[in-house]
């Protein structure tokens, strides 16, 4: 669907530069974009290559100035993009209903708002929220509760007892509360404690493909709201995770921490158990934690270390090859 430049300013509370009454057809980067074109810059570098190309607009942040572009001034860039994506590329729209392929337990509840793909199952006593979306191939296990506007890519599986806040979406291939890895070693082999808990995932969480969260031994593992996880992490038994955190590819959390809000992973980041992260702690990628961590500290390597203490050690190892070579010169000198 086709905007004018101002009613793009207005959708983001912005001001306009030039023709308002552009008509804009869509919107792509500077280096694909064609005539009635939006595309964004959010420094001068990438102004420079929006100038230069074919966009009719520039969604920008700083007081730019151009004789060719109609530009469209908002607070922050990088923000107005985010929103203005949806308004040339809507998500497709799900019919309500059950396909006919779809098994759902007599005992459950669907909003007949809600649409059950093919091949979906859910299960006794489950609850599907307004406008939910199983596109094909989710399982729903026992007594699971999806509130509104839940959204579950192909091939989701979630437990008995899972509890879906509102608006969260989970991508391809994730499962959600199977069995913490809880064993005890008895007479010679490792005795499994059974997992009796559940998984509850808070409000706009979105959760990406082929992550695995254990639902807890006892209690609940507890996905903090607005929380995003991205794909290939692991989340285990009864991790308590804070709001608004971000978890990058291939994380790892172990059972029984306890994550404050705000708190950032990077890639491959992994948490030992048992262990107290504190509110807007963010850790390196690859960093490996041992230790619990207080408020607002920035955390690397492995074993992870304060930033400013690890990063010392990191220019130590780099003259480490020199300092060998000095010893090994000194001594030659003594013998």
């Amino acid at each position: 669907m086709p905007y004018t430049a101002a009613d793009i300013a207005k959708q983001l509370d912005g001001e306009i530069s030039g023709e308002g009454s552009l008509l804009l057809t869509g919107f792509a980067p500077a280096d694909t974009a064609a005539t009635g074109d939006l595309t964004f810059a959010e420094n001068e570098d990438y102004f420079a290559r929006a100038e230069r190309s074919a966009a009719s607009a520039i969604l920008v942040s700083n007081r730019f100035t151009s004789s060719s572009k109609v530009l469209i001034r908002v607070a922050n860039a990088r923000v107005a993009f985010a929103k203005v994506l949806p308004l040339f590329f809507p998500e497709p729209k799900f019919t309500a209903g059950a396909h006919p392929t779809a098994q759902i337990a007599a005992t459950a509840q669907v909003h007949p708002t809600a649409h059950i793909g093919p091949l979906c199952v859910v299960g006794e006593r489950a609850k599907v929220g307004p406008r939910a979306v199983l596109e094909g191939g989710d399982h729903v296990g026992a007594d699971c509760d999806l509130a509104a506007d839940v959204h579950l890519s192909p091939n989701v599986v979630l437990y008995p007892r899972t509890q879906l806040g509102q608006r969260v979406r989970i991508h391809a291939g994730t499962v959600i509360g199977s069995d913490g890895f809880g064993y005890v070693f008895d007479q010679g082999r490792h005795l499994k404690v059974p997992q009796i808990g559940n998984v509850i995932i808070q409000d706009d969480v979105e959760i990406g493909a082929n992550v695995a969260i254990d639902r807890a031994t006892l209690g609940a593992t507890v996905i903090g709201q607005g929380t995003k996880i991205d794909n290939l992490v692991q989340v285990g038994h009864n991790v308590e995770l804070g709001p608004h955190c971000l978890l990058c590819g291939q994380a790892g959390i172990a059972g029984s921490t306890k994550v404050g809000g705000y708190v950032t992973l990077a890639g491959q980041a992994g948490v030992a158990g048992h262990l107290n992260l504190g509110n807007q702690v963010t850790i390196g990628a690859q960093a490996g934690v041992m230790h619990s961590i207080p408020d607002g500290e920035k955390w690397l390597g492995t074993p992870a270390q304060p930033d400013r203490r690890m990063k010392r050690v990191f220019i130590a190892l780099q003259r480490l090859p020199e300092l060998l070579h000095r010893v090994h010169e000194l001594e030659k000198r003594l013998r």
